[in-house]
């Protein structure tokens, strides 16, 4: 009896070992390239906000600009919080932090990639509103004032946004409680298809939007200076305005042109599902652009 007990509980280990590791879908080369994005993202965003950090304690000024800088800086740390808990999944292939973190650690490489886009978009809405309006800089009168208009976007992230995902998010079906990401059933809801394939839309649309708006502006200033263009800090700082569109061309867009096909086909065939996390992992690189901002001098 006692060996066949023995032999009992070793037979249920080596189902419940096999059972997660066929739940973790990722074969050797994904796992690989996902180890090794979320560790760029991790160690130059780290990086790059820590040395941010120091170089906004030292301003006086409050412009608009660098109080979206200083919400990137928050949104990037939350961001970097959650990629130890990704990377030691990815290594064990096995999620050992209960459900409910799980879902707050997939939802946060989303929340962190719209509010990301949103503040590029606001930076570069004013900045382009300096250049057409012809003033040197635009600043919030009070610091009091930025506060309130910083309050107000993480307000509507945290009322509206954080709560549906929590209560919506992973819903439909039941996951395995040491498998984690892999909420692809969701996408079988028409609600979650239309609210997927409108937010492609708008990304791809602003995204085509602010390129077209850069570059009518890079030629006008370029017309307007005719000579040594790269000598004038006018055209430098339009040039620097890129950085922002390219982040968003590099790092968000090719997920959502991706995520389109992988829609249609989601429940296709397992690897799908990899080729989606990596180029979602993708997203996380966008903590980098704090380390270019400080090596370009912005």
């Amino acid at each position: 009896n006692m060996y066949e007990e023995d032999f009992r509980s070793m037979t249920e280990e080596n189902r419940n070992s096999s059972d997660s590791s066929a739940a973790f879908t990722h074969n050797t080369t994904m796992t690989a390239i996902l180890i090794t994005v979320y560790s760029v993202a991790f160690a130059g965003g780290g990086i790059g906000s820590i040395t941010m950090s120091f170089v906004l304690v030292k301003m006086n000024t409050l412009s608009v600009t660098t109080t979206a800088i200083i919400n990137l800086v928050i949104v990037h740390s939350l961001l970097l919080f959650t990629v130890p808990f990704r990377l030691h999944y990815y290594v064990n292939k096995k999620w050992e932090f209960k459900m409910p973190f799980c879902k707050m650690v997939s939802a946060m490489v989303h929340i962190h990639m719209y509010l990301t886009f949103l503040f590029y978009v606001i930076t570069l809405v004013i900045r382009w509103l300096i250049f057409f309006q012809w003033k040197d800089k635009v600043e919030f009168y009070r610091k009091l004032h930025a506060i309130a208009a910083s309050a107000a976007v993480w307000v509507f992230v945290m009322v509206f946004v954080v709560p549906v995902l929590c209560f919506e998010y992973g819903r439909s079906g039941s996951y395995n409680d040491t498998t984690c990401f892999k909420f692809h059933r969701e996408l079988q809801q028409e609600g979650v298809k239309a609210l997927n394939y409108t937010i492609i839309v708008a990304v791809a649309c602003i995204t085509c939007i602010l390129l077209g708006l850069q570059i009518f502006i890079l030629i006008k200033v370029a017309r307007k200076l005719s000579t040594s263009l790269w000598s004038h800090q006018e055209f430098l700082a339009q040039v620097k305005n890129l950085i922002f569109i390219c982040v968003i061309i590099i790092c968000f867009l090719p997920y959502h042109l991706f995520r389109a096909y992988y829609i249609q086909h989601v429940g296709d065939f397992d690897q799908l599902e990899s080729y989606n996390e990596v180029f979602l992992s993708l997203t996380a690189l966008s903590c980098l652009d704090l380390l270019s901002f400080v090596l370009s001098g912005s």
